[in-house]
């Protein structure tokens, strides 16, 4: 049976990149929001916001930060990180810099999202794994995440069951 988890990802510069990782199937992922959906959640503010986020990450055991270049420092990024440890999930990155947009381009590889956050006097980027795929073609960078998705999200479950 395929692990549930949740995908956190900058949407206007990801959203191509996010979909072809959560396309794999290997991996039940939450269902995408729609621009639409989005919009309508986010005119609620933080609190909708929050809500919405925290309703998707029911039943999910681990969250993949699939990380682009300003994935670092976004807000709600931020709070799925924080929401998902301290939720006892699982929690690992994935570099897509590497597959291509929409328009055929790949971009920079953006910095460690889980700098900053501290667990205990650990720094979390010490704790979770956040894997580079080494590769420079969009296809080498697909089959390598394809290969090692699972493995990733059940050796993220099991770092987190350490803490």
């Amino acid at each position: 049976m395929a692990r549930k988890v949740f995908y956190s990802f900058h949407y206007k510069p990801d959203n191509w990149r996010a979909a072809q990782v959560r396309n794999i199937g290997k991996i039940e992922g939450n269902k995408p929001a729609s621009d639409n959906d989005w919009e309508t959640v986010s005119k609620g503010g933080d609190r909708k916001i929050k809500a919405w986020i925290d309703a998707q990450m029911v039943g999910r055991s681990c969250a993949v930060v699939l990380i682009g270049r300003d994935t670092k420092g976004r807000k709600w990024i931020n709070y799925e990180i924080k929401k998902a440890w301290a939720d006892r999930k699982g929690l690992v990155g994935i570099y897509i810099h590497g597959l291509k947009n929409a328009a055929g381009y790949q971009t920079t590889k953006g910095a460690n999202p889980f700098r900053g956050f501290q667990v205990g006097t650990r720094s979390l980027s010490g704790i979770v794994k956040a894997y580079d795929p080494p590769y420079s073609t969009s296809t080498s960078v697909y089959g390598y995440i394809e290969r090692n998705l699972e493995k990733w999200v059940e050796e993220a479950i099991s770092i987190r069951n350490q803490f």
